[in-house]
């Protein structure tokens, strides 16, 4: 099968719309799952490419994991998913690269998205987001991880 197949980047396309004010949930991961973020500097540079594009994603939260983004966002009109995702990931791949003297790709094509439907709550879904670095291990609590963030701590 091709990499367009039925299970490849297509499948991710399938069904997706872009509504504006819709808040999706993104995730996105780095080429080969090669744990980039590990190195929190370059996390940190993909933390300020979010905060560049607030006029096209209204940041709700996210978390920077070692080889993946989780980013809970609200869709600004009039910009559509793929273009926000393209830019965040064109953008964090050009500063990384020029910042760690890196060539090559970052991230891999592709996104998954899920919008979320108004019985979601909210709160809960930015929660499980946010806790994935105690899941995985990575820290014993949250404060300790340096890559997230989340609208109701302001």
């Amino acid at each position: 099968m091709g990499k367009d197949s039925q299970f490849g980047h297509a499948a991710l396309r399938k069904g997706r719309s872009s509504i504006h004010n819709q808040i999706y949930l993104i995730t996105t991961v780095t080429t080969n799952r090669e744990p980039i973020f590990q190195d929190w500097r370059l996390g940190r540079l993909l933390v300020h490419t979010l905060r560049r594009y607030q006029n096209a994603a209204e940041t709700l939260c996210y978390v920077v994991m070692p080889d993946h983004l989780h980013w809970l966002m609200r869709l600004q009109a009039p910009f559509s998913l793929s273009q926000v995702v393209r830019g965040i990931k064109g953008s964090s791949s050009n500063e990384i690269r020029r910042y760690a003297g890196r060539s090559g790709p970052i991230w891999q094509r592709g996104f998954h998205d899920h919008a979320l439907r108004t019985e979601e709550n909210l709160l809960s879904i930015a929660r499980y987001v946010v806790a994935n670095p105690l899941r995985a291990g990575l820290v014993e609590k949250i404060g300790d991880y340096p890559l997230w963030d989340a609208i109701w701590l302001e």
